[in-house]
């Protein structure tokens, strides 16, 4: 199994779905949203706190690949993984259902770093996430 440094466990709730009563395909993205925002409170920051201080992690893009429908009432993890590529940091995102482990999601977010409204390299991310970047 592939190795991850980072899950968090959730559950589908029925707003989530659409008509064909399985998740709609937006919500994948608020999933792995959520998971990014608690991986960062997880290493000790906070997107609120770090915004007072004039520092924005920024989504430059977002890639998904929909593998399994989830349906209302799975219950499901996020698990994930970052790596470095110059000024962006990379967040590598699977959702499994947790019934049978099946892969349902596969994305690849690009993230960079605005300060006081102008681009970095990040290096306040570099800090904050340094146990789990490979040199």
């Amino acid at each position: 199994m592939k190795k991850y440094i980072f899950e968090l466990e959730l559950k589908v709730r029925d707003y989530e779905c659409d008509l064909q009563c399985v998740v709609n395909n937006a919500n994948y993205q608020h999933y792995l949203e959520h998971a990014r925002h608690e991986f960062l409170e997880h290493a000790g920051a906070n997107f609120g706190e770090l915004h007072k201080q004039g520092i924005d992690a920024m989504v430059a893009r977002v890639e998904i690949d929909y593998k399994v429908s989830l349906t209302s009432g799975d219950r499901f993890v996020v698990r994930l993984n970052i790596v470095r590529e110059g000024a962006k940091l990379i967040f590598l995102e699977d959702i499994y259902r947790l019934s049978d482990n099946k892969l349902c999601v596969k994305g690849r977010v690009e993230s960079i770093c605005v300060q006081n409204g102008k681009l970095t390299r990040g290096e306040l991310f570099d800090e904050i996430f340094a146990a789990y970047l490979s040199k």
